[in-house]
Parts: C-alpha cells; sequence; structure tokens
C-alpha cells in the first residue's frame, strides 16, 4: 500500500478501532459494540441487490435440479415458522430489516451447511437438518447466528476490508464511485460462503442467542448444537465450519452469555402460556 493510501485508510481504521470500543445502546439482552464504520464503504443497496441476484441464481438452480423444497414441505414449513418468530426481533440490531425482503428456503443436499446473505435471504441445505438431527431450539440457534450475520452486516465489513487491503482505500472509492461495484463483489465470490472473522463469529454467535431467546427458543441448544458440530467434524468437516470455527472456546462464549440470554427465554415462554 503506497504513502498516500495509507494515510487515507490509517484514520479509516482508527475510527473503526472507537466504533467497536464503544457498546450499543443499553437495555436487556446481550450488550454490543456498534457496527465497524468501515462497512460503509460498501453501499448497503448495492450489496443486497448483488445478493438478491446470487440467491436467485442459487435458488433457481435448485429448483432445475429438483433440489429446491415446495413452500408445502413439512421442513420448509417449520423454518419458515422459526423464521418468522426471530425475524419479529431483527429490528432491534439493525431498523433496516423492516424494509428486508425476508426469503427462507430448503435446498436438498448433503452439505451441512445455512446462510443468511445480506438482505435477509436464508438458506438452509436438508443435511444439516437430518445429519444432525436438529431440534427447533436448536435450528433456532443456527437460523439466529446466520440472520445476525445480515443484521450485523458482516459482508459489507468483510469486503470493505478485503477491498482495502487489495486495492487501497482511494482505488476503492474509485471503483464505488464509477460504477463498477461488482469488481469489489467479484473479488469475494459467493455472499453466500464469505469467510468472516473470528471476531464477527464471536459476534455472531452472541447476537444471534439473544434473537432466539427472544423468540421463545432455548439459548441453552447453542450448547448441544455445536456439540454435535464438533461431533460431524470428526469424520468429515461439514461446510458450515469451513467458515465457522468451532472448539471447546465457541461453547465456552456461549455459556459465559446464558445469564443475559435466559430471562429473555423465560419471559418469552411466559408470554406464550398467558
Amino acid at each position: 500500500m503506497n504513502p498516500r493510501t495509507l494515510a487515507i485508510a490509517l484514520p479509516l481504521l482508527f475510527a473503526c478501532s472507537i466504533a467497536i470500543a464503544q457498546p450499543a445502546a443499553k437495555g436487556d439482552g446481550v450488550q454490543v459494540s456498534n457496527p465497524s464504520v468501515l462497512r460503509k464503504l460498501i453501499p448497503a443497496e448495492r450489496l443486497e441487490h448483488t445478493a438478491t441476484e446470487q440467491y436467485q441464481q442459487l435458488t433457481a438452480g435448485a429448483r432445475r435440479q429438483g433440489a429446491l423444497a415446495p413452500a408445502n414441505h413439512p421442513q420448509v414449513m417449520r423454518l419458515r415458522a422459526i423464521a418468522e418468530r426471530i425475524i419479529k426481533h431483527a429490528p432491534r440490531f439493525n431498523p433496516d430489516a423492516t424494509s428486508w425482503k425476508w426469503e427462507v428456503n430448503l435446498i436438498g443436499s448433503k452439505q451441512i451447511n445455512a446462510f443468511c446473505m445480506p438482505g435477509g435471504k436464508i438458506a438452509f441445505y436438508t443435511g444439516i437438518l437430518e445429519t444432525l438431527r436438529l431440534t427447533d431450539d436448536e435450528v433456532a440457534i443456527v437460523m439466529g447466528h446466520e440472520v445476525a450475520h445480515a443484521l450485523r452486516e458482516h459482508s459489507r465489513e468483510r469486503l470493505a476490508k478485503n477491498s482495502i487491503t487489495r486495492f487501497g482505500t482511494a482505488i476503492v472509492g474509485a471503483v464505488i464511485s464509477g460504477g463498477r461495484y461488482a469488481d469489489v463483489i467479484n473479488q469475494a465470490g459467493s455472499l453466500a460462503t464469505l469467510k468472516f472473522s473470528r471476531d464477527n463469529e464471536t459476534d455472531a454467535d452472541v447476537v444471534g442467542l439473544d434473537l432466539a431467546a427472544r423468540a421463545g427458543f432455548d439459548p441453552r441448544a447453542g450448547v448441544t448444537l455445536w456439540r454435535k458440530m464438533t461431533t460431524a467434524s470428526k469424520n468429515a468437516p461439514p461446510q458450515f465450519l469451513s467458515t465457522h470455527p468451532t472448539g471447546p472456546n465457541r461453547i465456552k462464549e456461549i455459556e459465559r452469555h446464558l445469564a443475559e440470554v435466559m430471562p429473555l427465554y423465560e419471559r418469552s415462554r411466559g408470554s406464550e402460556s398467558r
């Protein structure tokens, strides 16, 4: 990176560190830092448009292969019912989520994988449901985690950081303003498989627990889920784990936040019983 580019990038990186250090608004549940300001280098509208295009291509391809489950499939109905409960609480972490055109689909594949693209495009593979025999609570933990990535705009942040590394901030600005945004996206490939940092993963775990608990799903399922993931990875690492680091530290982090989210779960369960 040349001196001019470095001079532009360093203030942004410093601003990012300040934003991370500042806690978000206080309240019940988990407390998370404000999203990185670097994400603003990537226009949200264009990223969501690209995500929609990629999602449509993925589902269209699955449909042609007979792998896209129909709306009346029991597992699709199950996923959409769980999603409906979680999405109600999405605006807490991103007010823009109220205008997203959410979609939930199931793709027939042995892959142990699931994702949520920017703009609320969710997909589960049958492999993760069948191989791990997920309970509704465990499905909610997976979905909450993936939705959290979208709400916290981790894809947008990751693309911005990758762009600074590869092109320099000045060049990124020229690419975006010049209408060649696709060049930046192409560097990342599919948004469904974009690799996040360890901090992003921890952030998504924590926010996902909060979302699941508020929706009435037991956050303790996060522990059983990752134990299942660990067991599954001993034979052949699932696709889900190629972008989601796992291990004892992850379970410990989840357990550390249970005290914050269990009251949300109990309150939600109490309101349902009335």
